[in-house]
C-alpha cells in the first residue's frame, strides 16, 4: 500500500439514525469539530461529515452520515444505509419512548442495511441525571436480548463522544482485516449516494449538489 498515493489506509461510512430530537446532529458535530449547540436546526433529508483518525499504525477516514427521524423522511433515508459498514442507533435517555423504537430501528436496518453491517447504541443525553427515565437494567437487558453494545454519551459533555465512535471504527477494522479486505484509495474520496441516482460521487461535488438542492451538508 503505497503511503505516497493515499491518505489513509481505511475508509469507512456510518449512518446515525434513531427518533428525532434525540442528539444525532450535536453528536455528529461533537465528534467531527468538538462543538456543542443547543439550538442546532432539526436534520432535513440527510447530512454528512468527515473525520480522519489515527489507531495504532493505521490512518482511518470516516463518512458519518446524520439522518432524519421524522417519519416524512424515512424513504430517503433508507436509501443511505446501503453500503454501510456500521450504524449507529441513538435514543434518548430521558424519553423512554425513543429507548422502546429503537427495535423498529433495528428492523429497519435489517431490512435495508448489507447483512454484516456492523451496529451500536449510543445511548445520549446521560448528562440529564434527573431526568433519566431508562435505567441501567432496561440498558443490560436489551444488550442481553440483542447482543449489541450500548454506550451512554452525552454531546452536551462530550462524554463518551469519541469512545464510542472509536469503539466502532476499531471493530470495522478488526473485521475489514479478519475479512482479508483493503481499501485501496486513490485520493478521489469517492462514495455512493443513492440521492442521486447511484451516481459515484466526490465530496466538492456532493457539497456542490446538495446545496444547490437546499440540502445540509457540512465537511471539514
Amino acid at each position: 500500500m503505497a503511503a505516497s498515493r493515499q491518505n489513509y489506509h481505511y475508509l469507512f461510512k456510518m449512518v446515525l439514525i434513531g427518533d428525532s430530537s434525540v442528539g444525532k446532529s450535536c453528536l455528529l458535530i461533537r465528534f467531527s469539530d468538538d462543538d456543542f449547540n443547543d439550538n442546532y436546526v432539526t436534520t432535513i433529508g440527510v447530512d454528512f461529515r468527515f473525520r480522519t483518525l489515527r489507531i495504532g499504525e493505521y490512518s482511518v477516514k470516516l463518512q458519518i452520515w446524520d439522518t432524519a427521524g421524522q417519519e416524512r423522511y424515512r424513504t430517503i433515508t433508507n436509501a443511505y444505509y446501503r453500503g454501510a459498514d456500521g450504524i449507529i442507533v441513538v435514543f434518548d435517555l430521558s424519553n423512554k419512548e425513543t429507548f422502546l423504537t429503537v427495535s423498529d430501528w433495528l428492523e429497519e436496518v435489517k431490512k435495508c442495511a448489507p447483512e454484516d453491517t456492523l451496529i451500536i447504541v449510543f445511548a445520549n443525553k446521560c448528562d440529564l441525571y434527573d431526568e433519566r427515565q431508562v435505567s441501567e437494567e432496561d440498558i443490560k437487558s436489551f444488550e442481553e436480548k440483542t447482543g449489541i453494545q450500548v454506550i451512554e454519551t452525552s454531546a452536551k459533555s462530550a462524554e463518551n463522544v469519541d469512545k464510542g465512535f472509536l469503539f466502532l471504527t476499531t471493530k470495522l477494522i478488526e473485521k475489514r482485516q479478519k475479512d482479508g479486505d483493503s481499501f485501496e484509495n486513490d485520493g478521489s474520496d469517492q462514495f455512493y449516494n443513492p440521492g442521486y441516482g447511484g451516481e459515484q460521487l466526490n465530496a466538492q461535488r456532493y457539497k456542490q449538489m446538495t446545496l444547490k438542492d437546499g440540502m445540509n451538508c457540512c465537511s471539514n
